[in-house]
């Protein structure tokens, strides 16, 4: 039995719950690559549909034009990705929350939206971060890597290198950046800042904030194989 709507609904939900994307995750990348709009209007990551709203996923034939595949230095601060790079059509296969910076990977390419959320093509990310109180090594250490329980389900990090009194490099294979969050939360350590220098094996290297470019050939087959692609 399917679930029932319920009015006013994020547009996300109301998308993966009306069969016009296989999960809430690959609606937002829909609505980021500018195919949802409500009532005429290109949808926005948050809006709310209410039962008169007319919603519509506009048809996008990707394999009719040339597929792209961009390593993108997301600046500090910036929420929506067409704020920096204008790309019609593309969405963002790995999110940055706005106060956060660093790599993502900004591709055309709608059969990774759609297996994007299946964990078996997780992948390896690695982050720089600050902490504003001072770090508890051994012990953060020990239980960022084994992890806590959130909603019955285990997060951890896969591997954890402290780098300072204020300063640890994590790798995670969830990828998530607020789990990251909850995990440190539950250490009483607050995150000031936090980069992530690498998915898989693509790095941010010498970027700028803002700076972008195609993926090295090598590295986009082995993106694309990393989901089951060629």
């Amino acid at each position: 039995m399917s679930e029932e709507i319920v009015f006013p609904i994020r547009i996300n939900r109301y998308l993966a719950l009306k069969g016009l994307s296989t999960h809430r995750s690959a609606a937002d990348g829909l609505i980021e690559a500018g195919l949802v709009l409500i009532n005429g209007k290109q949808a926005e990551l948050g809006d709310r549909v209410q039962k008169t709203d007319r919603v519509e996923v506009l048809k996008n034939n990707l394999h009719a034009k040339k597929l792209v595949y961009l390593a993108l230095y997301k600046p500090k601060g910036i929420a929506v990705i067409r704020d920096v790079i204008d790309l019609p059509g593309s969405f963002t296969t790995d999110r940055l929350d706005k106060e956060f910076e660093g790599l993502v990977i900004l591709t055309n390419d709608k059969r990774i939206m759609e297996r994007i959320p299946n964990p078996r093509f997780a992948h390896e990310k690695e982050y720089d971060i600050e902490i504003i109180e001072k770090i508890p090594a051994a012990r953060a250490e020990k239980n960022i890597g084994s992890g806590i329980i959130v909603n019955g389900q285990k997060i951890s990090a896969k591997k954890v290198r402290i780098l300072g009194t204020h300063k640890m490099n994590v790798v995670m294979v969830e990828g998530q950046t607020q789990q990251i969050t909850k995990i440190l939360s539950s250490l009483q350590l607050t995150i000031k800042t936090l980069k992530r220098k690498r998915i898989m094996n693509i790095l941010l290297g010498d970027m700028k904030p803002g700076e972008s470019h195609p993926l090295a050939d090598t590295d986009r087959k082995a993106y694309l194989a990393s989901f089951g692609l060629k």
